[in-house]
């Protein structure tokens, strides 16, 4: 953040603005490991907010950045607030971190909120067949990897086995879609000083490069992966394996966009004045992939 005000000294942090028209259901048990329970919120619209007819709300779920070992879910509690205003339930998920638990377990997380608001989607009035994600950084590497809908499914574990984790749509924000790109494996030069990634893996990219692959969303689009909205800083590392992705996106038919707002740092999404950009962004690509027309 500091390096952000040094770059951008206008940048400003957005701060969550809590809105009337907006439900908060919050500190919501999606699962339990023994005695560790993980946590989600929700951020419901008001009842105004439905089309004439329409009884469940599309869904955003939301996973937080910071390399797989830092970061909370409130951090994306601005942008949760402003989808919820424009007619999108959106919910915020806890998962854990590299310090507590290695890969997978954070991609096992998610994989368990999205089957556990599919399995309570009348209660919260969610429309199951209307769900994305959405990840910033580290969270964009994992919404891009669960929205191939094709990721291996051997390390599942939990309840709700039966209810399919599909998603339809996925908003990368700076996330990773190639874990073996030089950019992301080629840090570990100092065993004293691992990568972000090494600490999420357990290993180097040279120790289990098995490992980083099968983490790459790269690997596994397909034409049953989701629509996919990538939205870009400046920084050309997180661009690494878009444009591939991009082509195998339109072989299989599949609707892609990409927006990289130019002169921003890698956390713009929680700054003014990229906030709004970003927000305009997400909003038009899911009414366009939902096929809905919210009025705020």
């Amino acid at each position: 953040m500091v390096k952000v005000y040094k770059d951008f000294p206008d940048a400003k942090l957005v701060v969550p603005e809590i809105q009337k028209s907006v439900v908060e259901e919050k500190d919501l048990v999606y699962a339990s490991y023994g005695g560790r329970k993980m946590h989600l919120d929700i951020y419901l619209p008001g009842p105004k907010s439905l089309l004439d007819g329409q009884l469940f709300f599309p869904v955003v779920i939301m996973i937080h950045g910071g390399g797989w070992r830092s970061g909370f879910r409130d951090m994306e509690k601005p942008m949760a607030l402003f989808l919820a205003s424009n007619g999108y339930a959106a919910v915020t998920v806890e998962y854990r971190l590299s310090g507590e638990e290695k890969y997978p377990a954070s991609i096992n997380d998610i994989q368990a909120a999205i089957k556990w608001l599919k399995a309570h989607y009348r209660k919260y009035k969610i429309d199951k067949k209307k769900i994305a994600l959405y990840g910033c950084s580290s969270g964009g590497q994992i919404a891009a990897l669960l929205g191939t809908n094709n990721w291996v499914h051997k390390y599942e574990k939990g309840n709700n086995k039966m209810i399919l984790d599909k998603v339809q749509g996925v908003i990368d924000i700076d996330g990773v879609l190639n874990m073996t790109d030089p950019n992301e494996s080629g840090k570990d030069k100092d065993p004293s000083n691992p990568s972000s990634g090494k600490r999420w893996f357990g290993y180097s990219y040279d120790e289990k490069p098995e490992l980083w692959k099968e983490a790459s969303a790269i690997n596994y689009i397909n034409g049953n992966s989701a629509s996919y909205c990538f939205i870009n800083s400046s920084l050309l590392r997180f661009h690494a394996g878009r444009d591939s992705v991009i082509n195998q996106l339109n072989r299989n038919s599949i609707y892609s966009e990409v927006h990289t707002i130019a002169n921003t740092p890698h956390t713009f999404w929680l700054f003014h004045p990229w906030f709004e950009e970003t927000g305009y962004h997400i909003v038009t690509f899911l009414n366009k992939i939902f096929k809905v027309n919210f009025s705020r």
